[in-house]
């Protein structure tokens, strides 16, 4: 091939994407239990970790668009997982807190992290190295969100 720089195999953002993919799916079987999506999952673990964010906050934590969650954040409420409210001190800001129906959800949804990691261990990938590819993905994201700053 004249173009060797378009091989798919010479490419960054092929195994990223398909890792993505693929770790997704390993995390569907425990989701649906639950009655939830993939980013149904991240908001409800931003809300564990700190309750009544705006709608800006959970956007940016997410690194999503303020438009690609606000349905996510409205099929919720409909669920009973979460309350939208105006902000009483900025009406143009929603603010986002969880219901004790989503706070229910992490008791169910504690488990899944470990069985997830525990299907990811193997005899090509160990637990050391599985911390280490994290470490490396989360320099890659802050190195990447700095550039579109």
């Amino acid at each position: 091939m004249a173009y060797e720089q378009l091989k798919l195999e010479n490419q960054l953002c092929f195994p990223l994407y398909a890792a993505s993919r693929l770790v997704i799916q390993a995390y569907q079987p425990h989701l649906e239990k639950l009655g939830l999506t993939y980013p149904q999952y991240l908001v409800l673990m931003i809300l564990w970790e700190t309750d009544s964010l705006s709608v800006n906050e959970i956007a940016h934590r997410l690194i999503l668009n303020t438009n690609t969650i606000t349905p996510v954040l409205k099929r919720m409420e409909a669920q009973g997982l979460i309350a939208r409210k105006r902000s009483e001190e900025d009406e143009r800001r929603v603010i986002v807190t969880i219901t004790p129906k989503g706070k229910q959800l992490q008791i169910e949804a504690s488990p899944i992290p470990e069985k997830l990691v525990a299907g990811l261990v193997s005899d090509d990938i160990n637990l050391h190295q599985l911390q280490a590819l994290k470490d490396q993905l989360h320099m890659l994201i802050h190195h990447l969100s700095n550039q579109q700053a």
